[in-house]
């Protein structure tokens, strides 16, 4: 069972969304993981980028990409949090789905991404035993050459940074940066969250 499913403890929908615009009202920059994002995209060259945001909750980071002229797709498991997403932006391209399944190929817009992005938490909350398949369907909507970006807490009972590493070579991915926060504060062996940034071979095979 999804673990974020199988919680009872969590706030959903608009309620989850009362913690960001409060800390929007207080003037905090509540969005560090698009910032990166777009540094990344930027990095990678000129043209419209795609983005899958893969476990987007109620779309505050894919809308605030698509705000920056991203071709975004939303996809998360929880329909509380879908819909809270649909009513902010009914223009945004939202898919119910579990990752551990997904596939794109055949709906209404891009199936392939310069980016797949996990910014809240995701794979502490994905079924346990479905971590690797969860890398490898994000892998497969990679274009060759492209991004995985995600980020996660990191403890005795969670997903090991060794492990996630393996599942991602497992996919395809190889490492390519890590760091401690989403502004890029330089990742140091014991802390206790990480956003790592993994590539995808630019052609099978080959290191990228």
């Amino acid at each position: 069972m999804n673990r974020w499913l199988n919680r009872t403890d969590v706030p959903r929908g608009a309620d989850y969304d009362a913690r960001w615009t409060a800390l929007a009202a207080s003037g905090a920059n509540i969005h560090g993981e698009a910032d990166l994002l777009m540094a990344l995209l930027h990095d990678g060259g000129d043209g419209a980028p795609r983005v899958l945001d893969a476990g987007c909750g109620t779309g505050r980071v894919a809308i605030e990409l698509a705000r920056r002229g991203v071709d975004v797709v939303g996809v998360d498991v929880d329909p509380a949090m879908l819909a809270e997403a649909r009513a902010k932006a009914p223009e945004g391209h939202w898919v119910q789905g579990d990752l551990a399944t997904l596939d794109l190929a055949g709906t209404d817009g891009p199936s392939s991404f310069d980016l797949v992005a996990m910014p809240g938490n995701v794979m502490i909350f994905v079924a346990p035993g479905t971590e690797g398949a969860v890398l490898a369907r994000l892998a497969a909507h990679l274009v060759p050459g492209g991004l995985l970006v995600g980020g996660f807490q990191l403890g005795p009972d969670r997903l090991a940074l060794e492990r996630y590493d393996a599942l991602a070579a497992e996919a395809g991915l190889h490492l390519v940066d890590r760091f401690a926060t989403w502004d890029r504060a330089r990742f140091v062996a014991g802390g206790d969250y990480a956003v790592s940034v993994h590539r995808l071979a630019a052609v099978s095979g080959s290191p990228g």
